[in-house]
């Protein structure tokens, strides 16, 4: 089919590129108190745009202003009678940078090499988001658009969604839509056409350990007093073993076994394990629970890791402290049919049942996320691969994540949305890492993957 919105993208990506370095220098890091005035120039920068290519109602949602949250942005197009609602979703906020000294160009200088743009959100979202700006701008200016539109960007992904999650549960009406449209995932492999159907759930939470009423000298005190690293050491040691496999009773009670169609399918993908654990993940040797393969294991089994131990003593030199308490941060990675409330609720218990004496354990939940599963024969699904097959090509795969994307479960949950998770991130792409980047030919045709996908879908 000829699209003469593919045909204009394709006229203007150079102006989208430039647009799109304009984007990725606002540092919008969402966790940094300091950056708020940068996530509300990216927020209004976004709305500007929505208007300027005529999206409608465009607004900023103000969210959680009394805990320091992040306007969203909201823009949307009603006009196809008869035809399906799309909402779109990305996120305009980004991780920290450090360590800044490990870049090899300024984090918020977007540069080009290799074929690539690097900058901190490149990848994630902004440059994905940028596409679906894009597509949209591509359509409207050649016509309208295909289907009904609403759009809802966040300024919160990176630091748990709160605000948004709270929208959703709250608004369902102002939101209504037969699907949802989600770029923040990636490809499997260069050139490879690919769609996530499948995200693991998240519990994140918090250990906090508490011992003497102050901290006190190792040598007075030492041997009478309780250390809470002591104990959250044996605590954190007694959740798994050194085979992976996680010791809280009825953890995996719930988790629902991939069907062997799937599982001859990730078998049948370019998958190199050596390849992997040498330039993905850097380390001597792979670890996990036997029996499973590494895809297996990373999209379709619970995990259990700990992120970082906050407190005591640190600094230059020495300072023989029993600290007065202790804290661990833990998340939980959770597969379809696992809930994030039975998950925690059974830490929680382990936890406080195997606490050391002498010590008091607080137990708390950070933020969580349900897992899913979307059906391949969804009709937007399909209407995806007939997409992408044209514009790459090749026959589309399918994939999980071993990520999570809270807000995937928020619409299902409360909206009854399936959503296509239709991104075009590389697995050596650096997302959270230094040198973030976003390839450039997956940007061009991922902006025509989207023309063609809203046109299919609104066909």
């Amino acid at each position: 089919m000829s699209s003469p919105a593919v045909a204009f993208a394709r006229e203007n990506h150079a102006r989208f590129l430039d647009e799109l370095k304009d984007l990725l220098r606002i540092p919008s890091i969402s966790t940094l108190p300091e950056h708020a005035g940068d996530c509300r120039k990216a927020a209004e920068t976004l709305a500007e745009e929505f208007r300027r290519i005529g999206m409608e109602k465009v607004r900023l949602i103000e969210t959680g202003l009394e805990r320091g949250g992040h306007p969203m942005v909201y823009a949307e197009w009603l006009h196809a009678a008869g035809k399906p609602t799309v909402l779109v979703y990305g996120h305009y906020d980004v991780q920290p940078v450090d360590p800044v000294d490990e870049w090899d160009s300024p984090p918020f200088e977007p540069t080009e090499r290799n074929g690539n743009v690097y900058a901190r959100g490149a990848v994630d979202d902004k440059g994905q988001v940028w596409m679906q700006v894009k597509a949209l701008e591509s359509l409207l200016a050649t016509g309208g658009l295909p289907l009904n539109v609403r759009v809802l960007l966040e300024g919160e992904e990176e630091v748990g969604g709160e605000g948004i999650a709270e929208y959703v549960a709250s608004k369902p009406a102002d939101l209504k839509a037969d699907f949802a449209l989600v770029s923040d995932t990636e490809m499997f492999a260069p050139d490879l056409p690919t769609l996530c159907v499948g995200l693991r759930g998240m519990i994140y939470t918090e250990l906090e350990v508490k011992g003497a009423k102050t901290d006190l000298h190792s040598g007075m005190y030492g041997g009478a007093a309780p250390n809470p690293f002591m104990a959250l050491a044996h605590i954190l040691a007694k959740l798994k073993d050194e085979g992976g496999h996680i010791l809280i009773p009825g953890f995996y009670d719930d988790v629902q076994a991939p069907s062997e169609e799937e599982l001859a399918a990730w078998k049948s993908l370019p998958f190199d394990e050596e390849e992997y654990r040498k330039n993905e993940v850097g380390s001597k040797e792979l670890v996990g629970e036997a029996g499973f393969s590494v895809l297996e294991r990373t999209w379709a089994r619970p995990t259990l890791e700990v992120h970082g131990m906050p407190g005591g003593f640190t600094g230059a030199g020495a300072k023989t402290v029993i600290p007065a308490k202790a804290l661990a941060k833990v998340s939980m990675r959770l597969v379809p049919n696992m809930t994030p409330a039975k998950a925690f609720a059974q830490y929680k218990s382990y936890v406080e049942k195997i606490a050391p004496k002498g010590v008091d354990v607080t137990v708390r939940l950070i933020h969580q996320g349900d897992a899913c599963l979307i059906p391949v024969d969804n009709k937007f699904i399909q209407a995806s691969v007939r997409a992408m097959h044209e514009v790459w090509g090749k026959d589309t795969v399918f994939i999980r994540s071993g990520g999570s994307i809270p807000i995937v479960g928020d619409f299902d949950r409360n909206l009854g949305l399936s959503s296509v998770m239709m991104g075009f991130g590389l697995p050596d792409d650096n997302l959270h890492a230094p040198n973030e980047k976003f390839n450039l030919k997956n940007f061009r045709l991922g902006i025509e993957s989207l023309i063609r996908f809203l046109e299919e879908a609104g066909s």
